[in-house]
């Protein structure tokens, strides 16, 4: 239950780590956190190529939780440069400093990257170095793009506390929910500060000086202690979920006129902290629920206050789950042990464990399904790693010899790697929480104690819906 980033100073965004400096003497190799040395002249560098963009910001303080707010530019992007909009609360030094913070990030830079080295016909050299150099040179200077850095424009809401978790409302994403460190739920209506963004040019900085005072919606005092978990429904617009440290989950209806009716008999069936909530992709009156006490929980508002179904799940903290919205029978785990799993809800009264991978070796703080391809996810911990995994790969000896031979062991990679590992992103300290963007395919965020990034690995393919499906 690794989770507060309480009474962190800001800090600087330190540099990525996945390779070793390279030489003729020093091939380049890929950094294993926790299993690798640096020796004496060595130092950790990004290698662009791995990526199609890759950006970073800060906010000001720390941030535990952020979240992307669904926005009008279009349902499917692939053409650089992006914007993007988020919310996301702040982990400050004191409770009173602290603040919800709107933002768009414009000018999103980028370019697609070869999988492999691009070879002259005929030749088994590398094509131009001029090339290479130009290309390196502009990724030096402006990351992988090489166009000018994107703009933050930002907007300051006051909140009382820290902001432990928050989330926008898919059907209305001005419609935000927070957890606050002093047990208080609430819910924020952030219209005029996303309409302000939307009509504010790129390169001006918005309100970022500046922290506005704001009530919220409604405020939420019943919770019986502070807590992390909630969630909107993407089935029923304005339904929510909020758990506590307490064991309790409370049920939130939309009414008439912009307010809430929070049913004050929790749902009672966990026996220590509830981590985690998320509700079904399918069905709105079904939701999943992680605990401290290593179980996953199925509820259904309509049969009582009880549990339907509970597995146990890990032998440790469950912190975190998603519910898989295009491939519904599937959910992912994330525990404090360092592994995480994924289980068939079909099989849930049964054997639902499909797959298990114990490749962390520190608490599991984020776990996310893409929102493009149904056998992908994303995984973050407190090694310092960001990974992207493929359910759906197997390994093939012979094309990895075939790729070997292309890459002529240009990166020495470790032999052990799953198969189904996809990416390793290094260089944040202390990460927290990652998303998917549901309108950008391959485009991930994620947010660490020296602040955020904003990435898209050259090796993560999506399949576009077809225009019939858009």
């Amino acid at each position: 239950m690794v989770r507060s980033l309480k009474n962190a100073k800001k800090t600087k965004r330190k540099n990525r780590a996945p390779k070793t400096e390279e030489g003729p003497s020093n091939p380049a190799k890929v950094w294993q956190p926790g299993v690798d040395k640096l020796e004496e002249g060595e130092e950790l560098q990004c290698d662009p190529s791995a990526y199609n963009s890759l950006h970073g910001f800060h906010i000001g303080w720390p941030c535990l939780s952020f979240d992307i707010a669904r926005d009008s530019l279009g349902l499917v992007r692939t053409e650089f440069p992006h914007s993007v909009y988020c919310v996301a609360g702040t982990q400050a030094e004191k409770a009173g400093w602290n603040y919800i913070g709107i933002f768009k990030l414009c000018n999103i830079s980028g370019k697609r990257r070869e999988l492999l080295p691009t070879k002259s016909v005929g030749s088994d050299v590398d094509m131009d170095d001029s090339d290479s150099s130009s290309s390196d040179e502009e990724d030096e200077n402006d990351g992988p793009g090489g166009s000018e850095p994107p703009s933050l424009q930002l907007r300051k809401v006051a909140h009382e506390g820290c902001v432990n978790r928050i989330r926008s409302m898919t059907q209305q994403p001005h419609i935000c929910a927070t957890w606050a460190d002093n047990g208080h739920v609430q819910v924020w209506d952030f219209t005029s500060h996303l309409n302000t963004l939307a009509e504010t040019e790129a390169g001006i900085s918005t309100g970022a000086s500046s922290i506005s005072s704001q009530a919220p919606l409604i405020k939420f005092s019943g919770q019986k202690d502070e807590g992390y978990a909630i969630d909107w429904s993407p089935v029923a617009p304005g339904r929510l979920v909020s758990g506590d440290c307490n064991n309790c989950i409370h049920l939130w209806e939309p009414c008439t006129g912009g307010t809430w009716k929070v049913d004050t008999n929790p749902f009672i069936g966990h026996t220590a902290s509830v981590e985690d909530l998320q509700w079904s992709p399918t069905e709105a009156d079904v939701f999943a629920s992680c605990s401290v006490d290593g179980t996953i929980t199925i509820w259904d508002i309509r049969v009582g206050r009880s549990p339907a179904v509970s597995v146990k799940a890990h032998n440790a903290d469950v912190n975190v789950i998603s519910w898989n919205r295009l491939a519904s029978c599937m959910i992912a785990s994330g525990s404090d042990d360092g592994s995480f799993s994924i289980r068939d809800l079909r099989l849930i009264q049964g054997d639902s464990l499909v797959a298990h991978f114990e490749y962390h070796k520190h608490p599991i703080t984020s776990i996310e399904w893409s929102p493009h391809e149904p056998s992908t996810l994303a995984v973050s911990s407190s090694d310092n790693q960001l990974t992207i995994w493929d359910l759906s790969l197997e390994r093939d000896e012979e094309e990895e010899a075939e790729f070997k031979a292309k890459m002529k062991e240009q990166v020495n990679a470790p032999q052990d790697l799953p198969p189904q590992l996809l990416f390793v992103h290094q260089g944040q300290k202390d990460l927290k929480e990652l998303h998917w963007h549901a309108q950008i395919p391959g485009m991930l965020i994620s947010t660490a104690g020296d602040g955020f990034n904003i990435l898209m690995p050259s090796n993560v393919e999506t399949t576009l819906p077809s225009a019939n499906d858009r």
